[in-house]
């Protein structure tokens, strides 16, 4: 993509921004993706005034147009997967697999809510006075206005458009200003789907500009929202002005409890793949690894010896397991946390360092902190990155209280032969998501998706009960004629 400029999608239209930004490969600075337009308060402004109108329009289509439009949307995007998935890992920094896989699922969620368009029924019923019947049916929200991170380019923004449009929204679009070529690509198929103009819009820029031009406008009828729980109380309080509906996804500090009785291979597989994958950078990482006595230590050795072979470089080189924070801000930030660590009395197991490679990048070692306790700073907050801390425990009990003991509350998991004690996790964890045997971050795409406490606020995302922010329910009584 090199010195290409690549412009914001408006009203149907491709328009430049008042300026530009660089977007750099964070496995080699020395890449560049292109230069992507920015965008002011005027031109959000003119994005939420086509969506406004176009929304009826498309409302209007009816449900094949729909259907039709949403499954060539996930038909392109699964066919694409390697390529696009090259462009995400490119920008973002995961290892290539992880950037093809999320491609394919963001498809996926289209193809889901491409078939929920021919599933909405309503209800009909006889009213409790006679000759009279009552119809509940589902309409359109209306304008929905989209805030998604950079840590999931496409499979978060994926997961609240598709449902948007399948019940008959229009969108506006804001990504995260670190992934806009991931954001650009997927503008350029919807807009290849003879969507009513104004219907899809891309917004790229600032959030001091278009974010709170998007979250303060009384036009929207909708707000959904993923990013950190500072973001996101200033998105609440600044969408509640007007009434608007929200919906937000914020942070964790999710903990993978591992008992006595666990499988150590299974432990460590699942300790590795929730706390380390995607670089640590994921709202469903288990950074709090809560480990009873018995067996600790093997489990310590065990995560250490993964964790130092760890395969560390540059995202698109096969073989790379970890690949670098998206930006120098976030490794610097990570390096803060380990420093914290040490300040708190933790002791740095593994890691802890920056890595050299052939390419200037933010490159960073996978980090294992062992004797710390559960009021430690780096145990209640969300860090993000690629690094954990071990929690020692008496027993399962014990486990829990400590599990439950944070403000946050998304996913949660436990690993143990003991169907009797994954019950009792698996019910008493107060967590959105809980996973047995399973590492806490992977997720499902027909099923709820969403937390408790400081995690999550709103109505859940993904599957069915996503219809329950996309639409309005409106009850109609009818007064039957003489037979």
């Amino acid at each position: 993509m090199g010195d290409s400029v690549y412009s914001n999608y408006i009203a149907g239209e491709w328009q430049a921004g008042v300026r530009t930004i660089d977007n750099r490969n964070p496995s080699d600075l020395s890449d560049s993706l292109g230069q992507f337009a920015q965008a002011d308060a005027a031109q959000t402004r003119e994005a939420i005034a086509a969506a406004r109108a176009a929304q009826p329009e498309w409302a209007a289509v009816g449900l094949e147009a729909r259907y039709n439009a949403l499954l060539a949307i996930g038909t392109e995007l699964m066919d694409r997967a390697e390529p696009l998935g090259r462009e995400l890992s490119r920008e973002e920094g995961k290892p290539l697999a992880e950037g093809k896989g999320e491609v394919y699922r963001a498809g996926q969620f289209f193809h889901y809510y491409a078939a929920e368009v021919h599933r909405q029924i309503g209800d009909v019923t006889d009213s409790v006075r006679p000759g009279i019947e009552v119809m509940a049916q589902r309409e359109p929200a209306g304008v929905v206005g989209v805030i998604s991170p950079w840590n999931f380019p496409l499979a978060t923004a994926a997961w609240k458009i598709a449902p948007a449009l399948a019940f008959g929204n229009a969108v506006i679009w804001k990504p995260a200003n670190l992934v806009p070529a991931s954001a650009w690509h997927f503008a350029e198929i919807v807009s290849r789907q003879n969507l009513p103009a104004g219907t899809f819009n891309l917004v790229m820029g600032a959030g001091q500009e278009v974010g709170d031009t998007l979250v303060s406008a009384p036009e929207l009828d909708a707000i959904t929202f993923t990013g950190s729980v500072e973001t996101g109380r200033q998105v609440g309080l600044r969408a509640m002005e007007n009434l608007t509906r929200v919906q937000m996804e914020m942070g964790s500090k999710n903990p993978l409890v591992v008992l006595d009785d666990a499988d150590l291979e299974t432990a460590v597989q699942c300790a590795f793949a929730g706390g380390f994958s995607g670089t640590g950078q994921k709202c469903t990482a288990s950074s709090r690894l809560i480990v009873t006595d018995a067996i600790h230590d093997r489990f310590v050795e065990a995560l250490c010896k993964r964790l130092a072979s760890a395969r560390v470089g540059h995202a698109l080189e096969p073989g790379t397991e970890i690949g670098p924070v998206v930006d120098e801000r976030q490794l610097n930030q990570d390096l803060d946390w380990i420093q914290k660590a040490k300040d708190e009395g933790a002791t740095l197991a593994v890691g802890g360092e920056r890595v050299s490679a052939p390419t200037e990048g933010y490159f960073l070692q996978p980090t294992l902190f062992t004797d710390t306790h559960n009021a430690m700073t780096i145990n209640q907050e969300e860090m993000f990155g690629p690094m954990a801390c071990v929690i020692r425990v008496k027993d399962a009990e014990e486990a829990l209280h400590v599990a439950n003991d944070t403000r946050f509350g998304l996913t949660a998991g436990v690993i143990t032969e003991s169907l009797s004690a994954a019950n009792t996790f698996r019910r008493q964890a107060r967590f959105g998501c809980t996973m047995v045997n399973l590492p806490t971050a992977g997720t499902d795409y027909h099923v709820p998706f969403g937390g408790r406490g400081e995690s999550s606020f709103g109505p859940r995302e993904q599957g069915q009960y996503a219809r329950e922010f996309y639409t309005r329910v409106k009850t109609s009584y009818v007064r039957l004629g003489e037979g």
